[in-house]
């Protein structure tokens, strides 16, 4: 059984909060018509949260955050608690993703308190894993999936576990323009699901979204959704546009053949 397709943008550091309002209103106008075709998600800098959440109102796209911290508040100078997220409109939260363990020092213990803390709000987490160009040229990628997994994922019950998201972004094809090939995502997506059966945290029907990140756009997601276990996209630049992702979001509604 394939998941519906669940696309979620990641606007990162762009977009003003009038920038944010102007893309959800041109977005939901471009995307009328696709409610229950396709799950669509919009994750905006903190600033913009508030903004977007009433720009949705009344639509299926959900909200969700780009990170979070794991205390629910203190001394914790320029951090986000979870609840304050809530607060916000937030059902989902971005952890882990390459660049938070890359530029901020995110340690899979550090995404591992972020993910239990997200839970114990209320948050459904999209917890981000993947390799670097060196460790994909060394044989090294099942090893890093394998390691980012168990100890981001370490103390959580499977049954807790079934309501995550996971995206497989290869660091390599993050803006560079360069993409895995479908074959390739589906290699890691198939080791990220046996992984997932494995812990019990999966069943048999597949119930946790493996999304793919790494320059997807609209012409790339057909091919990548037509594979067993991709079952969305996490969108960097190509969501920043409500043309564009529209273009994408309908690719994959289309791909599924919803």
């Amino acid at each position: 059984m394939k998941l519906p397709a669940f696309i979620v943008a990641n606007w990162k550091m762009f977009k003003t909060r009038a920038q944010a309002r102007e893309f959800v209103e041109a977005f939901r106008r471009e995307t009328a018509g696709l409610a229950g075709r396709v799950r669509l998600g919009l994750c905006p800098p903190f600033t913009a949260l508030d903004a977007v959440h009433g720009a949705l109102a009344g639509s299926d796209i959900v909200l969700g955050a780009q990170d979070m911290h794991w205390e629910g508040e203190g001394a914790f100078t320029g951090a986000i608690a979870p609840g304050m997220l809530v607060e916000a409109g937030c059902t989902h939260v971005i952890i882990g993703h390459s660049e938070r363990r890359r530029l901020f020092g995110d340690s899979d213990e550090v995404v591992n308190k972020k993910l239990k803390a997200a839970v114990q709000a209320g948050l459904t987490p999209i917890v981000c894993v993947g390799e670097t160009l060196t460790e994909r040229d060394a044989g090294r990628t099942e090893q890093v999936i394998w390691s980012q997994l168990t100890y981001g994922l370490e103390g959580l019950a499977p049954d807790l576990v079934r309501k995550f998201g996971v995206a497989y972004e290869p660091v390599w094809a993050i803006g560079t323009g360069r993409i895995a090939t479908p074959e390739q995502a589906q290699e890691v997506h198939a080791f990220i699901r046996a992984f997932l059966r494995k812990t019990g945290a999966d069943p048999v029907d597949p119930v946790i979204p493996i999304l793919y990140g790494g320059s997807v756009k609209a012409d790339n997601i057909a091919a990548l959704l037509r594979v067993a276990d991709v079952d969305g996209g996490l969108v960097g630049g190509a969501s920043l546009d409500p043309k564009s992702f529209a273009a994408l979001a309908r690719a994959a509604a289309e791909a599924r053949g919803s």
